[in-house]
């Protein structure tokens, strides 16, 4: 079975490159087949075997999410959240400072904790990235849930203390 596949890189100053290029031979050596859309942002490589776009607005960035199964993002906690809110199977990819994707390494920590709550799929070697694909397609994650009702729950207790 062909999935669909959104590939979002962010909307940052930093490019990824790696990630790109990794995909874009693993379409042309047959080993990905599923279809590929990504958002590229900042990254300067323009794919040869799929189709992108640099920047989406909201509403098109919606869409495309809204049709993928599987969303392969860098390791930015607004992205993986939002991808794992929306029901996605996640495929995180660390920007790292060695190929000046950021400014530091924090994303490795960020993914980690992510895939250790069985709620992403890491992949750190973007030669591998075909592989996190396969195995993303088998492998059932933990569904996100949110702990903002229990933390507005605490604010309103302590204000409630407090003012009496």
């Amino acid at each position: 079975m062909n999935y669909m596949i959104f590939v979002t890189l962010g909307s940052q100053k930093f490019q990824f490159n790696r990630l790109l290029i990794a995909l874009d031979e693993q379409v042309a050596a047959g080993k990905i087949t599923d279809e590929i859309f990504a958002q590229i942002g900042a990254s300067d490589y323009k794919p040869q075997n799929f189709k992108y776009k640099d920047f989406l607005n909201r509403d098109e960035f919606a869409e495309w999410q809204g049709k993928a199964e599987i969303e392969i993002t860098h390791g930015g906690t607004g992205a993986i959240i939002g991808a794992v809110k929306k029901g996605k199977k996640v495929i995180a990819v660390p920007r790292m400072k060695k190929y000046g994707e950021h400014v530091d390494d924090h994303q490795l920590q960020l993914v980690g904790q992510f895939s250790e709550l069985n709620l992403i799929y890491e992949c750190r070697d973007c030669n591998d990235i075909w592989k996190a694909i396969e195995n993303v397609k088998v492998t059932e994650y933990k569904s996100y849930q949110s702990n903002t009702s229990r933390i507005i729950k605490s604010i309103e207790e302590f204000i409630g203390e407090k003012c009496l």
